[in-house]
């Protein structure tokens, strides 16, 4: 449904800046932002798809994936229509492709009960670009806080310092999606997007507003799997958002446009991993690869296995209470508790 959207300059003439990413589309009156959903009408930027949920679903927060949030906790999951960018490779692409609105249309309050209704510990906004429907994922949480869940958004970060701060004590964590390491050349080629810089300054954004952060890469063979590139990425993380900040390379298997593309070896994951551990990472993962050891958090003091995890889901953990290592009491970085009953549970699809 059309609502007002927040996150936008008048121009004059009745024209528009959105100022909900980091294109900050100049929209003249009648048209759309690249994201289609965001809408000038009249000299007012409109949001089309607020409270049109294209996709439901109750995931572990390690799907997300969250490794230091909440771990054994699960999230019921919405996502809407579109998408900011235009990758080639996207796995969500029946709707963060579409240039036709669809889905059900679902008050923030019902979307709460539902959370409610299917015990789960918290709101995610994923599956699109959460950062288009800011305004509807924001009316959400708000709701979300009240009735004591935590709340999330799974984002590629190309978002504005506006948008974090409209973000700000209302989403408690986000996880950022980097692709091929964030090359410049990668993004221009398969994601129709400029710069990935915008990325680096919403994190810092994210940091100063107490936002959780955590990053996954997606390593692609034969496009995205520079080490050069993977090597000044993770440089940039120690330095500016701190050893500790978690990060996991994921391994690419084909879609969409990219079905003649291989899907990403272990080996090519793992020399990546080398890297950013090279450079004082401490929490560095490898995933879509189920079974492998570095899905595991390991305690930087002492080497040993702190929190284990099989594919999707969290299986056990040697902390104490304040989660520091039962081996030799380091601190592990932790947001959040840890679910009182670990215990594995379908995923559902909602809708």
């Amino acid at each position: 449904m059309i609502h007002d959207a927040i996150l936008y300059n008048k121009l004059g003439e009745g024209r528009v800046e959105c100022v909900a990413c980091a294109r900050r589309c100049k929209i003249p009156s009648g048209s759309h932002g690249f994201c289609f959903v965001r809408k000038n009408v009249e000299g007012k930027l409109k949001l089309a798809t607020y409270g049109t949920v294209n996709a439901m679903q109750v995931d572990p927060i390690e799907k997300k994936p969250f490794n230091h949030f909440y771990p054994g906790t699960y999230v019921f999951g919405i996502g809407t229509s579109s998408c900011n960018w235009g990758c080639q490779f996207c796995q969500n692409h029946n709707i963060s492709k579409e240039r036709e609105i669809t889905g059900m249309d679902i008050s923030a309050e019902e979307i709460i009960d539902l959370a409610i209704r299917e015990k789960t510990q918290g709101m995610a906004f994923t599956y699109n670009e959460p950062t288009i429907f800011m305004e509807y994922a924001l009316d959400v949480a708000k709701l979300a806080h009240r009735r004591g869940l935590y709340t999330v958004f799974v984002t590629n970060g190309y978002m504005t310092p506006e948008a974090v701060s409209e973000m700000k004590g209302h989403i408690d964590a986000a996880v950022v999606d980097f692709k091929g390491n964030g090359e410049e050349k990668f993004s221009n080629k398969y994601e129709v997007v400029q710069s990935c810089e915008p990325i680096k300054e919403a994190m810092l954004a994210m940091k100063s507003a107490g936002i959780h952060t955590e990053m996954t890469d997606l390593i692609i063979p034969k496009a995205g799997e520079s080490l050069e590139a993977c090597d000044s990425l993770t440089r940039w993380i120690s330095e500016n958002l701190g050893p500790d900040a978690p990060i996991q390379f994921t391994a690419f298997h084909p879609d969409y446009k990219m079905l003649d593309y291989p899907a990403t070896s272990y080996e090519v994951l793992k020399k990546h991993y080398d890297v950013a551990r090279r450079n004082g990472l401490n929490y560095v993962y490898i995933g879509n690869v189920p079974g492998n050891k570095y899905e595991n958090t390991y305690c930087p003091g002492c080497g040993k296995r702190v929190i284990e995890r099989e594919g999707l889901y969290l299986k056990g953990h040697s902390l104490d209470e304040r989660n520091r290592c039962g081996s030799c009491g380091y601190q592990i970085p932790v947001t959040g508790t840890f679910a009182r009953h670990i215990k594995y549970r379908s995923i559902e699809s909602i809708y």
